[in-house]
């Protein structure tokens, strides 16, 4: 396991960058927000018709222990296709995660082993500390948080705020210069951050656990990001060496950013 924890750690070095300033949530109950399935579809109106994302992340952050800087390559496909690749600066990436449906497999290329028989959800945790499934990361990246949003109700507050609840419990934050753009997001376990925007997507978003037992918080910059291209289906599965070894995620959880080890 100690070589394992070594390759894991490739990525996790220690990052002077200063976190972009928090989003202060508004506090105050706020007054009913007219039109609000009216916002809502208009800020929705993009991400909604996403059906492929790619992107390059640039990530930075903390996760447990570690502090976490590193760039991978993303690319999702719905309702429920991920590739993730953890770039090295030279070499071969430092990990491979697909996943399309049930079926998700973790191939780490320099420690030749390779998670078999779990959910794509259950690698993201115990790889990082990040439990959400492809559909639920596809989303908070391209600025719909929830796969399937569905305005409830809306408030506007005293800070010129608003706030629209989402069926399933989410609720969004905006705020309003020439037209209204979500500034964050509240989602089971987590809260959604959206410094800056590059047209009608996110350029940058921060995602920060509510538990203090997780103890996630990264940034992600946005580029190179492609909509709606054709992607490959075999872009969603690994040729995994023979000489690959199993590892379970007990294992590797403890080599993680939140195991003991």
């Amino acid at each position: 396991m100690k070589h394992l924890h070594l390759a894991l750690c490739i990525a996790c070095v220690a990052s002077a960058s200063c976190a972009p300033k928090r989003f202060t949530v508004p506090t105050d109950p706020g007054s009913p927000l007219p039109k609000y399935e009216e916002i809502h579809a208009q800020v929705a109106a993009t991400c909604r018709g996403v059906r492929t994302l790619t992107a390059e992340l640039a990530l930075r952050g903390r996760a447990g222990r570690q502090r976490l800087r590193g760039r991978l390559h993303a690319g999702f496909e719905r309702p429920d296709s991920m590739r993730l690749e953890l770039v090295a600066p030279f070499g071969p990436p430092v990990f491979i995660l697909t996943s399309r449906g049930t079926t998700a497999v973790l191939l780490l290329t320099r420690e030749d082993r390779v998670v078999r028989g779990e959910s794509a959800e259950a690698i993201l945790g115990a790889l990082t500390g990040v439990s959400l499934s492809p559909a639920d990361l596809q989303a908070i990246l391209d600025g719909c948080v929830v796969p399937e949003p569905r305005a409830t109700g809306g408030r506007q507050h005293a800070d010129g705020s608003a706030s629209i609840d989402l069926a399933g419990g989410a609720r969004l934050y905006l705020r309003r210069a020439d037209t209204w753009q979500v500034r964050a997001a509240r989602r089971a376990g987590w809260q959604v951050e959206y410094p800056a925007w590059e047209g009608s997507f996110p350029a940058s978003v921060r995602l920060q656990s509510d538990s203090p037992s997780v103890q996630v918080d990264v940034t992600a910059t946005l580029t190179q990001i492609e909509t709606n291209a054709g992607i490959r289906p075999d872009a969603f599965s690994i040729d995994v060496p023979s000489s690959a070894r199993p590892l379970s995620i007990a294992e590797l959880r403890d080599a993680g950013p939140l195991g003991d080890k």
